[in-house]
């Protein structure tokens, strides 16, 4: 992939504190991780709906959608799931800028792209949400069809099942989908928020 030269950075005279008070809270990636079917999406849907209702101002990001523009000419190899993860986490940093909490919700699974994300911003802007359900939970589940698909061989590199995904060693919030339902999932997310003074 080619570099870019002869470019220069032009700041803003409106700067991300300016737009955090205008705006009366912090803002941060809310980084939302786990296997295709753990219910990342779902839950950060209905933690968006809940911090509208609060005032705050938010954007979601979630795979699929992504997919669709922005990184429709990646695939699903390793090196592309990198390439898709690194494109998302420049956006969402550009989004934190704007004064925003961005929800992202991608599988990604590898603990090096998560970290390399959690590098663009400060270290209170990047919030990680493991959405940890079993195998087993995410295959009953399977709202797309692609477990059975990966299972019958007509999906190759599936995350779980014949590519690995990497757990968060240390994640900020850990969300238990095999036990809490997502009213109480967002309940936890936002004591969290405000536990933290992120608003």
């Amino acid at each position: 992939m080619a570099t870019a030269t002869n470019i220069t950075w032009h700041e803003s005279e409106v700067t991300k504190a300016k737009r955090r008070e205008a705006k009366g809270h912090k803002s941060a990636i809310l980084w939302f991780t786990g296997l295709s079917g753990s219910g990342k999406s779902t839950i950060s849907v209905a933690l968006e709906t809940a911090l509208y209702t609060k005032g705050i101002h938010t954007y979601r990001l979630d795979g699929d959608n992504v997919r669709f523009g922005l990184n429709k000419n990646l695939g699903f190899s390793p090196e592309d799931r990198t390439e898709n993860i690194r494109r998302i986490g420049e956006v969402a940093k550009l989004m934190v800028d704007a004064g925003l909490f961005t929800l992202t919700a991608f599988i990604s699974p590898y603990l090096e792209d998560r970290a390399q994300v959690r590098e663009l911003v400060e270290a209170d802007e990047f919030i990680e949400i493991y959405v940890k359900a079993r195998l087993e939970t995410c295959e009953q589940r399977d709202p797309k069809g692609l477990y059975k698909k990966a299972r019958l061989g007509e999906i190759k590199g599936f995350t779980g099942i014949d590519a690995p995904y990497e757990e968060p060693c240390n994640p900020d919030i850990l969300i238990d989908a095999d036990v809490l339902s997502i009213e109480e999932a967002v309940e936890v997310i936002l004591h969290y928020l405000q536990a933290q003074k992120y608003f």
